[in-house]
């Protein structure tokens, strides 16, 4: 069994997110693709995030009918900061024969050598590149491309100036936006 593991904020999930997962799925033959928002980014400490409960509903809303997409919390619901080598000790033990590929932007591949444990995770997992941008350069990683110009600080600063944020998001995940009123009047948040 393959199974993709993606990581991030996803604050919020968009279809640049989306887009490149589906990819992922196809080019690396992937049985999964798990979508594992982060409670908080150990490189992020005292960036303001949108709670992890909001997260992790619009991913599940984001993903809801697509056969290979799954959403977990298991991150949202440890405390401190989400080191990705926890997460893959999770899944090891739940999937002992599984390859595991862990999913990336191309933003953190410079700072991969200071990631928690680094050496034990390279040695449990596969890593991926994701790329937004015509960005190659990743080192020993496979890189998926796909340009992408979509980013979530815009759809926050968009929804925080009253701005339309469709064909950003899912509409699912616009209609949460709007019932629960996320984003408004926030200081434009990088």
């Amino acid at each position: 069994m393959k199974i993709g593991l993606y990581g991030g904020t996803f604050d919020p999930i968009h279809h640049g997110h989306l887009i490149l997962a589906r990819q992922t799925v196809e080019q690396l033959g992937l049985d999964r693709l798990v979508f594992i928002p982060a409670a908080q980014s150990p490189f992020k400490t005292g960036q303001a995030l949108t709670p992890g409960q909001h997260r992790f509903e619009m991913v599940k809303l984001a993903i809801e009918g697509e056969t290979h997409f799954a959403a977990d919390d298991v991150e949202i619901e440890r405390t401190g900061p989400s080191y990705s080598i926890d997460t893959v000790d999770i899944y090891r033990q739940a999937f002992p024969g599984a390859d595991l590929f862990w999913l990336i932007g191309e933003d953190h591949v410079p700072s991969l050598p200071k990631w928690h444990r680094i050496d034990e995770l390279k040695n449990r997992v596969r890593f991926v590149v994701l790329s937004r941008a015509d960005w190659a350069d990743a080192g020993p990683y496979p890189v998926i491309p796909r340009r992408i110009d979509i980013s979530a600080t815009e759809i926050r600063n968009r929804v925080a100036n009253d701005l339309p944020i469709t064909y950003l998001v899912p509409e699912r995940v616009l209609r949460y936006l709007q019932a629960v009123k996320l984003y408004r009047g926030e200081e434009h948040r990088s």
